[in-house]
């Protein structure tokens, strides 16, 4: 019995890890979608918004470190360095509510590298399933290239226009929840495959 039960609890360990990170994986998609909407229906303000929300973070976060070297200067100070940190997250956070209007361009790249970041980490799973012997290991890597040609896209198209980019999104987080519940469906398989 006890045997058994050494035998049965790695792949169920396994198995709780895999499905733990292709929720995440759904939640990033999901999340994807969300902001894609955001992006098709109200372009111009979900970029600003964006930005001025990024910029009051980086504000909020510059001023905290700031205080908190003179708080605790005198006291281990030596590698501390929250007041550069501080003036540069101030600024940064600055230049964003300033310039959100103009920050379309790097808001593109971001979300571009974010699709290939995505689509690679979809490949990696595809040729571990094929390595396990999972069946649907092509489905997943045709959806993978097919994410990874959308991040590539919209990250090297200085033309595409954010409704456009909205759309990709929209399409890339789709395409991400298929391949992560058909992920999913198969954690059974490969958390036994794994411990084998």
């Amino acid at each position: 019995m006890p045997k058994v039960e050494t035998i049965k609890h790695p792949a169920d360990k396994i198995g709780w890890g895999l499905k733990k990170s292709a929720w995440s994986a759904v939640a990033e998609s999901i999340l994807i979608m969300i902001f894609g909407i955001l992006l098709v229906v109200w372009p111009d303000i979900t970029v600003v918004v964006i930005a001025n929300i990024l910029g009051a973070i980086f504000i909020v976060s510059g001023i905290y470190q700031i205080i908190n070297y003179f708080v605790v200067k005198g006291q281990n100070d030596f590698f501390n360095n929250s007041l550069l940190s501080g003036v540069v997250a101030l600024l940064v956070g600055i230049a964003a509510i300033v310039i959100g209007e103009d920050i379309a361009n790097i808001f593109r790249i971001i979300i571009g590298v974010w699709m290939i970041y995505e689509s690679l980490v979809r490949v990696n799973t595809a040729i571990k399933l094929h390595a396990t012997g999972v069946k649907v290991w092509s489905y997943i890597l045709i959806i993978a290239i097919m994410m990874l040609a959308l991040g590539i896209f919209v990250t090297f198209n200085s033309g595409a226009i954010m409704q456009l980019i909205g759309w990709m999104m929209v399409l890339t987080g789709i395409i991400g929840v298929v391949g992560d519940a058909m992920f999913i469906q198969q954690i059974n398989t490969v958390a036994e495959k794994l411990t084998k």
